[in-house]
């Protein structure tokens, strides 16, 4: 990553300077994830391809900027902790949210248990696992699959998304780490749904198959505060559509979040399959795919162009 006071003098709302700064971001990121390794602790995860890298831009008035491998279909993995999230905070409400689960960054690893055993019974947030296991025990009360997968469909304005049914296998026979998360929250006494039934749910949402494409229609549905921009759907109140935004901003790259909210400023969401979702206030819904991770497991390439983009386009969330 680079930090620099350079800004070089263009024009940022022509079309064509802000396609060029794209273009030159997917180039970045192609290059840049060369460094990645692609996630191996679920192993029909280790078959993608670490070359891969994809970016899609979406506008508010239609326009989609994309190169790369803007189609290919990956799992979505801990990005649906927003969809889920998103779930809660509009069917529940803010305060039975927030009851079962804190809003503060932890500096620990996606999957760490260590604050959940000797500090608070209620995991830290909703962006690691154990809050997303705790948002689907509420959840799971409530809802079936098919539910969250028709919320996620519209919220990713794209009907094809479907449970990839392998890596959900996968990810049932390898989720140890989970099952200890989710049964240590029952020994605590906090945990509000079936174990089985909420583990279930939420490898079945980290198996759901999306693309950049997707990615970026949810992006621009943050971005305009919850309001689908082409249809005027309203899919999650705005003032919820804030509360999203703030925790991805300050814990959606698990414990890179700090670094990553200095140097690229976005609202934003990663996944061990290889996508960071991004939204920019009034402006762009953003999606890179690139399974190629850091040592975090954030992607190395989708990083590095949302730093590129960021920089040169302004959309730092403090300029």
């Amino acid at each position: 990553m680079y930090f620099t006071y350079e800004q070089p003098e263009f024009d940022r709302k022509d079309p064509a300077e802000i396609r060029r700064v794209i273009k030159e971001a997917y180039l970045v990121g192609k290059d840049a994830a060369r460094e990645g390794k692609v996630a191996d602790y679920i192993p029909e995860l280790a078959k993608a391809d670490g070359n891969d890298f994809g970016i899609c831009v979406k506008t508010l008035d239609g326009e989609a900027i994309e190169f790369g491998d803007v189609e290919k279909r990956f799992s979505i993995q801990s990005i649906s902790k927003v969809i889920n999230l998103a779930v809660s905070l509009k069917f529940m409400g803010f305060q039975e949210t927030f009851a079962h689960v804190r809003m503060e960054p932890t500096g620990d690893s996606f999957n760490s248990i260590l604050k959940l055993d000797t500090v608070d019974d209620h995991p830290f947030n909703p962006m690691i696992n154990a809050g997303a296991i705790q948002v689907m025990s509420v959840l799971s009360n409530v809802f079936e699959f098919e539910e969250l997968l028709e919320f996620a469909r519209n919220f990713c304005m794209d009907n094809d998304i479907e449970l990839n049914e392998k890596v959900y296998r996968s990810e049932s026979e390898t989720g140890d780490r989970n099952r200890a998360i989710t049964y240590l929250l029952k020994s605590k006494g906090v945990l509000q749904g079936d174990p089985d039934k909420t583990l279930d749910m939420y490898f079945r949402m980290c198996s759901l198959n999306v693309n950049a494409r997707s990615l970026a229609n949810m992006g621009l549905i943050l971005a305009n505060g919850g309001q689908n921009p082409y249809n005027g759907k309203h899919i999650i109140h705005p003032a919820y559509i804030r509360v999203i935004k703030s925790l991805m901003y300050t814990c959606g790259l698990y414990d890179e979040s700090g670094e990553y909210g200095v140097l690229v400023g976005i609202p934003s969401k990663s996944g061990v399959g290889g996508g960071i979702i991004g939204a920019v206030d009034n402006l762009y819904g953003i999606g890179t795919y690139g399974p190629a991770l850091n040592q975090k497991g954030n992607s190395v390439g989708g990083i590095s162009a949302m730093q590129h983009m960021s920089h040169l386009l302004h959309l730092n969330v403090f300029y």
